[in-house]
Parts: structure tokens; sequence; C-alpha cells
């Protein structure tokens, strides 16, 4: 039987083709048909948790799938929103719920949550305040002619370079914020929407006028790429995640280690801090796991367990890909001396004195015994 760590490398170094796998099971396609048939229906909380079959699947793709019958609390969730800190999503330790919450967000877009598109209906309202504050009419035939052009052809535009070569389109969604001055200054323009918005240090993010930076939020192929224009978090990217999760739970089937593994790494660039890990029992597990911890160190104080952490590991180190490579190549290495995979390799150990060395070559543990992070 393959071991944990050949197991998980198979599906990481072709995940798209794992993916495609996943997505062509007959289960998996049916679901999906039905979600993206319906979910764009849904224009409020109630209707949406009453929907078993829609809700059920929102909150697998989301990692929540042991919590689908607590749709009071979901509900609750759901309603509060996030745009407050103090929200109930935001004061959960487990973040998912709030991911979940930015995901279906009823409670800043009402009955449009499951079709808001930043570049379409987002733009739309910018630039009808925009005319409005201009001292126009938003509902002049003129203006109306041009929501409807811009609405007919935005979503055709997949890049910055088509966004910017259409004229009429480009002026309008300049306008919408306010910064047509700058239509002359493609060059600007194009770093703008180049470096997108997610990292801190982007052209758009170190403009003083944040305007700049809200513009590259909505146009953000950086991100996006050719979704951008049409990216709706409750359509495709659910349906993404719903097939991720769909991935990992079949590979624990036949290793947990490998669904741990897989879960780590998705979830790894968005961590900051260790208290973000111990909040997530899979994460927790797999940092325990591969600093060679055993499982009664959960029970011990949450800020002694980061301390401790921290003394061994930098968190730098998930944001890393070479240094979360090898990252989890230690924990899968550890794993499968800890849970064998091959029952002949599980003999062995009991008829010699349970030696942590079984499926595990000299090389590689020497090649552990050396990884710093």
């Amino acid at each position: 039987m393959i071991n944990t760590y050949t197991s998980y490398q198979l599906i990481a170094r072709d995940l798209g083709k794992a993916l495609s796998r996943v997505e062509d099971q007959p289960t998996v396609e049916r679901e999906t048909e039905y979600y993206l048939k319906n979910i764009t229906k849904v224009k409020s909380v109630d209707e949406f948790v009453k929907n078993d079959r829609l809700f059920k699947y929102a909150m697998k793709a989301h990692g929540l799938e042991n919590m689908a019958y607590a749709k009071a609390f979901i509900a609750k969730a759901l309603k509060e929103g996030v745009a407050n800190k103090d929200s109930f999503a935001n004061k959960l330790s487990d973040k998912r719920y709030a991911e979940f919450v930015k995901s279906f967000n009823f409670a800043e877009l009402g009955d449009k949550a499951t079709v808001f598109n930043k570049a379409q209906q987002g733009a739309v309202d910018k630039y009808l305040a925009q005319v409005k504050l201009g001292g126009g009419n938003p509902n002049s035939p003129a203006v109306q002619q041009e929501v409807q052009y811009y609405l007919d052809n935005i979503v055709k535009v997949k890049s910055a370079k088509d966004l910017m070569s259409d004229t009429r389109l480009y002026a309008f969604a300049m306008k919408s914020f306010a910064i047509e001055a700058s239509i002359p200054n493609k060059e600007m323009m194009e770093k703008v929407l180049a470096g997108g918005v997610r990292d801190p240090k982007s052209f758009a993010n170190q403009m003083t006028d944040k305007r700049y930076a809200a513009f590259a939020s909505t146009y953000n192929f950086e991100a996006f790429g050719e979704s951008a224009t049409t990216y709706n978090p409750a359509q495709k990217p659910a349906v993404d995640k719903y097939v991720r999760q769909t991935l990992e739970e079949n590979a624990g089937k036949s290793n947990e280690g490998v669904r741990l593994a897989l879960y780590f790494e998705r979830k790894a660039k968005t961590v900051t801090s260790y208290y973000e890990i111990l909040a997530d029992p899979a994460l927790a597990k797999v940092v325990r796991t591969a600093l060679g911890l055993p499982e009664s160190f959960a029970s011990a104080d949450i800020d002694k367990q980061v301390k401790l952490f921290e003394s061994k590991l930098k968190i730098e180190t998930f944001s890393n890909p070479k240094k979360l490579g090898d990252f989890l190549k230690r924990f899968t290495s550890l794993w499968e001396i800890n849970n064998p995979s091959s029952p002949v390799q599980q003999s062995v150990g009991v008829l010699f004195g349970n030696s942590p060395s079984y499926g595990i070559s000299a090389d590689l543990l020497f090649a552990m015994h050396k990884m710093r992070f």
C-alpha cells in the first residue's frame, strides 16, 4: 500500500487533474448542477436554510457539513453579517463561519447576495451615484443607455487589456470611481490593475488615493483572472470549494493523513498566527504531529501551546511554498510512522518492539532530523 507522503504527493503534484476527476463523479456532477441551477433563485437567509439540498452543499463547500443541522446558529451568523467586527460570525474563533457569511452575504447585499458582482451591479450602483452627485438624472434615457451597454458588455471582458481597449466601458468604469481624470493615463491604470490588492505593497495599495485600490478590487483580474467580471462567491467559487472538500474527503477514506495534508496546504496561505491554527482542530493536529508532540498536548494552556509552537516553527513557514513543502513532508512522514499504511508494516512493528523506523527509510529519517523551519 502506498505510504502517506507518496499518496499526498500523487494528488498535490497534479491537483488540477485530481479535481477534474472529482468533478466528473456522477454524484458530485448531479449535486453541482442542482446547486448552480438554484442558488441564484435564493433571495433571503430563510429561503437559503430551508432548501436543505442547497444549504448542505454550501456548508460542505466551506468545510462545515458537520454543522448543517444547526440551522438557527448559521441563520444568526448570516443575518448579522461580517461588516461589524462584533458580529456573531466575527466573534467565533473558527474563521470558516465568517468565510461562509462572506460568501452568502445577505446582511450586506440583501436579495442580490447570490448574484451580486462588483464589476456588474457594484460598478453600476457607483456610476449612478456619481451621476446624481454631479447633478444629473440617473433615470434619464442617456444614462440608462450607458448602463445597458455596460451590463451587456462587461461580462465579455476577460482581462485588463479587454477593459481598457473598449473606450466606452473603460470610461464608464473610471467614472464609477470618480477617477475619470486618469482615463488618459493608461500606463498607470495598467499598473493599478496588474498588481491587484492582495499584496499590501501592490501599486494600488501604495497609492495615497484609495479610490484606485477600490477600482483594482472591483476589476480584480489579478486575483480572479478571466472570471473577474462574473465572479460571485456564492456561485462558481462555492462549487470549486465543494469539489476540493470532496477531494479531501475521498482521500481521507483511505488515509486521514493525506486529507489533513491537503487541507493544511489549502489553508496555510491564510494563516497569520498560531491562535488561528489552534482554533482549527485539523490544522492544530498537523502542527502537533509535525513537531512530534503527543495528542495530550492539545489540552495544555492555549498561550503555552502558542509559545512552544513559536519556539519551534516560524509562522512565515506556511506562506513560503518551499518551506511549506518541507513541513508537509515532515508531517506525512511522521504520520506514517504513527499510522502505518501497510498491515505488513504494522506487524513488523509489533514483532520488533514497535520500532518507529518501519516504512520509513534511514535517509528520510536523517533528512527529517536536519529539517529546520
